[in-house]
């Protein structure tokens, strides 16, 4: 696990000292070596930056920048198949000088061009440098794991895993893009391919940027679309097939993420992911599994379940129980290394556990993406049930019942926005398709009330529902929450939280249920081997009861949660204070000040009925001063 950076100056005004600088702001990502290369030519100037967290051959004949022929790449991740894929490239009469997955790149890519991607099992951002035929290839693995933003205005292109080497060039403009400003309030996060600034995008998951650096053109690949195979044919066998199938898939992604020359770790919540992952990985091993957990003294706190699980499984367990003053003191740290707007407060725990477990590893397994992949968040369950309620409205009722409600909407707003009823939202589009319907109530019950969105700001909202929207007519309601989660939410929350937090501290984190393979598979499963009345992730749940009794794991859904809005309240007073005041509300010129300045008030009172808006707009605001006025 690494940190990359690169530019392109076609005014030949950046130089070695700018790439150091773009590569050392990154540091933290991989603190055991930096590298550099610049070229200086005609036409323009290239810089490469790399910060290396050594995981795969220590040696420093392993550091990047990499050459091959006339090639150079930069790249952070691991290719966990690249033993495989080395000997198949030896048979070909490629030679090899390091036991690096970096190389294996380096030569598939001579070897078959952009579509090397196809044989990697892994997670990565890579850049690759072609200086024949004057290319840059950005590439980003399937999920988006690993992060990889780039800048382009014509005159530089930059490219990093981290906004923040971008901030270090003078001459880089921090213009606020709008349409992702609404979109991080609607969902707490700015969903890929947007950044919080203008003309600066995420490559998004399963793409390739192929940039001219000749007449500057640029081609978005394409390489991977998980869209593909829940549109192929369902799989035809039995559950017990199924079953089956996966576990030797879920057995094979496990054990390659231990692929290592440093010591690896699982991040143990006692809940039915991770504990299948702890369950997979310690069976038939004689060393003990490290396994790493931390409670709390508020909130939700599954450590003793954690615990349980650790002692039946006989891990080497490290249990730690954060106080809240530690819990607190993360909160000021958020804005760094998150680097634009970031509303996920489950970050705060996620930090905590990556320092506990970099006391004694370098490589973590986390085990996000079972939910999107196996259906198994409590919205799927909501969605469901209340689709259920609304397919009891006769049809000849529909269209009399969509039109009273709309009526009533408009005669009293409060209805729709202030108490955000989304059975009522949805029940508006009863005269639409189901499939309309679906989509709306999945949308309202993702995104920020109504009320908010059409208050909040001192210019028009982007009604970012057909922004947000990968909806696909012939699969069901919750196959479409699930694609919709795992191609926004997933890579740009859940994954975005996870990089920055393990790599905070130099920590790798590695996604075992991400195996591209695992995915596939799934997609392709009938939706009741998921869910159905007995409750959801239901293949993947007796799978992992097959390792461990289901007595020790069957209880509702907990995940992590900490009583922000009572610390914000209590002792933690000072940042509304600091950032939510009149003159700071008022300084950058977005808001309706009024509004918001109304709603703080609220909030103060405990009367607010939708507390999650203050915290996305005290993470705005400390991000705001952090990065762009530092004078607050």
């Amino acid at each position: 696990m690494c940190g990359i950076a690169g530019f392109i100056d076609f005014k030949n005004r950046l130089n070695v000292d700018d790439i150091i600088k773009m590569t050392s702001s990154i540091s933290h990502r991989g603190p055991d070596n930096l590298g550099k290369y610049f070229e200086n030519l005609e036409n323009f100037s290239v810089g490469l930056g790399h910060a290396r967290l050594s995981i795969i051959d220590l040696s420093v004949s392993a550091d990047q920048p990499m050459f091959f022929e006339n090639y150079v790449l930069v790249f952070n991740g691991e290719i966990y198949n690249y033993a495989e894929i080395k000997q198949t490239l030896i048979s070909k009469g490629h030679v090899f000088v390091t036991n690096s997955d970096t190389e294996v790149i380096i030569h598939a890519f001579k070897e078959w061009g952009i579509d090397c991607v196809d044989s990697f099992i892994g997670m990565f951002s890579i850049c690759i440098y072609d200086k024949l035929e004057s290319k840059i290839y950005l590439i980003r693995d399937r999920v988006g794991v690993k992060p990889l933003y780039f800048f382009n205005d014509g005159n530089k292109f930059l490219f990093s895993s981290e906004l923040k080497s971008f901030y270090c060039l003078v001459d880089f403009e921090k213009n606020i893009d709008l349409t992702a400003l609404s979109l991080y309030f609607q969902f707490g996060y700015v969903p890929a391919p947007k950044t919080i600034f203008k003309n600066c995008f995420k490559l998004k998951p399963g793409h390739i940027l192929e940039f001219d650096l000749y007449d500057k053109s640029i081609k978005d690949i394409k390489y991977w679309d998980v869209n593909s195979f829940y549109m192929n044919e369902k799989y035809q066998g039995t559950y017990s097939d199924a079953k089956e199938s996966l576990n030797d898939l879920l057995v094979s992604a496990c054990n390659y993420r231990m692929v290592s020359d440093v010591p690896v770790g699982v991040f143990l919540s006692g809940g039915y992911d991770s504990s299948g992952v702890a369950a997979i990985l310690q069976k038939n091993r004689d060393e003990k599994l490290n396994t790493f957990t931390i409670g709390f003294e508020a909130g939700n706190n599954e450590a003793p379940f954690a615990k349980e699980i650790a002692k039946y499984l006989g891990t080497n367990h490290t249990e730690y129980y954060c106080t809240t003053k530690e819990g607190q003191e993360i909160i000021p740290q958020l804005p760094y290394f998150y680097d634009e707007p970031f509303a996920d407060s489950s970050a705060i725990p996620t930090i905590l556990v990556s320092k506990l477990a970099r006391k004694d590893v370098t490589v973590a397994l986390s085990a996000d993406g079972g939910d999107e992949i196996f259906c198994g968040y409590d919205s799927y369950s909501t969605l469901d049930n209340k689709l259920k309620e609304l397919s009891k409205v006769p049809n000849n009722l529909r269209v009399l019942t969509s039109s009273f409600l709309n009526l009533l909407g408009n005669l009293n707003p409060l209805i729709n926005d202030r108490l955000r009823n989304h059975f009522l939202i949805a029940a508006k589009s009863l005269n639409k398709s189901d499939s309309i319907q679906a989509k709306n109530l999945y949308y309202y019950i993702q995104s920020l009330p109504l009320y908010y969105q059409n208050n909040v700001f001192n210019f028009d909202l982007l009604n970012s529902q057909n922004f947000y929207d990968s909806y696909i007519e012939k699969l069901n309601p919750l196959e479409n929450a699930m694609l919709n989660d795992f191609k926004a939410y997933l890579p740009d929350d859940i994954l975005t939280k996870v990089d920055r937090a393990t790599m905070s501290v130099a920590l790798e984190g590695r996604e075992p249920l991400l195996d591209h393979r695992i995915i596939e598979f799934a997609a392709t499963l009938p939706m009741d081997f998921k869910f159905d009345d007995t409750g959801r992730k239901k293949i993947y749940k007796d799978i992992v009861h097959d390792y461990i009794p289901k007595q020790l794991l069957d209880r509702p859904k907990m995940g992590f949660s900490l009583p922000i809005n009572s610390w914000l309240r209590g002792e933690m007073s000072f940042l509304i204070e600091q950032y939510l005041n009149p003159k700071s509300i008022s300084k950058s010129g977005l808001f309706n000040v009024d509004f918001v300045l109304d709603e703080i008030k609220k909030y103060k009172m405990n009367e607010i009925y939708y507390p999650t808006f203050i915290w996305r707009l005290l993470m705005f605001q400390m991000w705001y001063f952090t990065w762009i006025d530092k004078n607050n």
